[in-house]
């Protein structure tokens, strides 16, 4: 952002004449409320253009609700723009973007005159650099553009202040990458040698970024030449705040050729010279310093940056909660005279109007309350008849699985085993009246094959006994909805279950709410909780189906959620299944709903 600082005895100065102003206001009565007026706008003046941001927008906000209470639209809108600024000064940038707009608002109300153009010129270039700021460049170089097009159309000596929109476009388009228009609004600036030869100040300021930008587009022919050029004229003409950002860049420019020497020399003298200034270029002198040096050293200027950058941040965010606190007061001190001063002559009416409506509100609402629910009963009976019909159709392929078992079990006995008795059997009557040591010898082998055939027989049985569909029924159903859940949401899950429940005990109505409650809270998770990962598990204690989801989410506040529809309807499911439901959730670690179900 540019901007041009006052050093503490400029500021020392400016405050000696708001004494001076404070002194004139005391002697002013009441009844010369626009005069008070012009004196808090001038005092505020005085303390914006000293960026003490908090003073400017007390005296600017007082002036400008005197301004308006006379209906001074064109002075409103002035103490607007000084408010604007100063809200742009302590990045507040959404506060200065509304509180611009509303004085645009006003100015467009006016008649098109050189000073309304003029402010209206101030209020697009301070948008300008605001979407600046918040990397919303197209709409930045929009506003500079308009307030180019008006400043050009003013009469007077506008001659710097184009120039400054000029650089500002300049390093726009050096913050946007757009290196060739940078480079074009640069060769704009110089070609107007007046604006030179009367405002070094500008030149220097575009000099500057002319350098930088070339820095960044890696093209460093021309450096350190141009920095050094334009810390020669800022030093000339005093311009010490200018000079802390080219050291600043100087310092970049020799640590990036390895330079350590020139890089310390020119940011050690960039960190003293904005010790004198603003925190922010302190900051920055400080995070330069920390990639120059090495060691302890480079580790005591990255604390100190941090520890500087965090006060910084809660300085900014206090004055931003103190602005947005005091446009939310004035905006409610004026609805409340608004209200007070129509209060009287429509109480009455309101009042009639307020009970209608609110019996017909009351009508309307309870009248749908009881559709929803009429609405949700048909869903619910729809849904648990779909589970039901699921459950049927999982048993009909469980037993069908069953029959082809035991086929294939039967096939099995009836080629393979019996078979190879029958082969065996027949040999060994062959051998039975030969005692020959080759009769012996055949004999026990095929006594061994008896044993084989044994063992063979006894792993046919024990799967006979084993229940090949272990684990199927409802969990397999559970597992099907799981599994297609998660991938629709992208969500890695582990899936476990205790083998010991008898869910052929379990009443359908209680698996039905089971399933809808699973499928609540995948839904749940996936809308709210950004999880990557959930774990469902079943376990039997004491005759009590006990149902555990956990997630690594975001978390959430279990109190406030309480109200939700999802969280509702699972309750009322639990209630329905005479079982408890608990749900315990910590931010930014994950949320754990733990369901309790009696099988009988």
């Amino acid at each position: 952002m540019c901007v041009f600082l006052t050093t503490n005895a400029q500021i020392t100065k400016n405050l000696e004449s708001v004494d001076s102003i404070q002194k004139q206001l005391k002697l002013l009565k009441t009844n010369d409320s626009l005069e008070i007026a012009g004196k808090y706008f001038q005092i505020g003046e005085i303390y914006r253009k000293s960026l003490l941001g908090d003073s400017a927008y007390h005296y600017l906000r007082k002036a400008e609700k005197l301004f308006k209470a006379y209906n001074s639209k064109y002075e409103s809108a002035m103490a607007l723009y000084g408010i604007a600024v100063s809200q742009t000064y302590d990045k507040d940038y959404t506060g200065s973007e509304l509180t611009s707009t509303e004085a645009r608002a006003i100015l467009n109300e006016l008649p098109p005159t050189n000073n309304v153009n003029m402010y209206k010129a101030y209020i697009f270039n301070n948008l300008g650099i605001v979407y600046d700021e918040l990397e919303q460049f197209e709409e930045s170089i929009n506003y500079y553009e308009k307030s180019l097009q008006l400043k050009r159309s003013l009469e007077g000596d506008f001659e710097r202040s184009i120039g400054l929109t000029l650089n500002n476009l300049l390093k726009v388009y050096r913050r946007a990458g757009k290196y060739n228009l940078a480079i074009e609004k640069f060769n704009e600036i110089v070609a107007n040698k007046n604006l030179i030869k009367n405002y070094p100040d500008v030149y220097v300021l575009a000099l500057g970024n002319y350098a930088y930008t070339l820095y960044q587009s890696k093209n460093h022919e021309q450096l350190p030449g141009l920095y050094l050029k334009a810390l020669k004229i800022s030093d000339s003409i005093g311009g010490r705040y200018n000079s802390i950002i080219l050291h600043q860049h100087l310092a970049e420019f020799y640590n990036d050729l390895n330079k350590k020497d020139s890089a310390k020399y020119y940011g050690y003298k960039a960190k003293a010279l904005s010790e004198e200034f603003n925190n922010d270029d302190l900051l920055k002198s400080l995070r330069i310093l920390s990639k120059i040096e090495t060691g302890e050293v480079a580790a005591n200027h990255l604390r100190n940056y941090v520890v500087l950058n965090d006060s910084l941040q809660k300085i900014e965010r206090a004055r931003r909660d103190k602005f947005a606190r005091i446009r939310f007061e004035t905006k409610q001190i004026e609805q409340e005279n608004i209200r007070i001063n129509k209060e009287r002559m429509w109480l009455l009416i309101i009042t009639i109007v307020i009970i209608i409506t609110s019996f017909l509100l009351y009508l309307i609402i309870l009248q749908r309350n009881k559709n929803k629910e009429l609405q949700f009963a048909q869903k619910q009976q729809a849904s648990n008849e779909e589970i039901y019909n699921l459950m049927l159709s999982q048993n009909e392929s469980i037993e069908e699985a069953r029959t082809l078992e035991k086929k294939r079990i039967s096939e099995e006995l009836h080629d393979g085993v019996l078979g190879r008795l029958f082969g065996t059997r027949l040999s060994l009557d062959s051998l039975n009246m030969n005692n020959t040591e080759q009769a012996i010898k055949t004999r026990s082998q095929y006594i061994n094959e008896l044993k084989a055939i044994e063992e063979d027989i006894r792993k046919v049985s024990h799967e006979l006994n084993t229940d090949f569909v272990s684990g199927a029924g409802f969990i397999d159903i559970i597992k099907t909805l799981v599994e297609t859940q998660t991938s629709v949401y992208n969500l890695k899950y582990k899936l476990l279950h205790d083998d010991t429940i008898n869910w052929d005990a379990v009443a359908n109505k209680n698996k039905i709410h089971i399933y809808r409650i699973i499928q609540e809270t995948l839904h749940n998770i996936h809308k709210h909780a950004n999880a990557l990962f959930v774990k469902i598990s079943f376990k039997l204690k004491n005759n009590v189906i006990c149902l555990t989801l956990e997630d690594n989410g975001n978390g959430f506040d279990v109190d406030k959620a309480k109200s939700g529809i999802g969280l509702k309807n699972m309750t009322s499911r639990i209630k329905d299944i005479k079982g408890k439901l608990n749900i315990t959730s910590t931010k930014n670690k994950g949320t754990t709903v733990t369901i309790e179900v009696p099988i009988a």
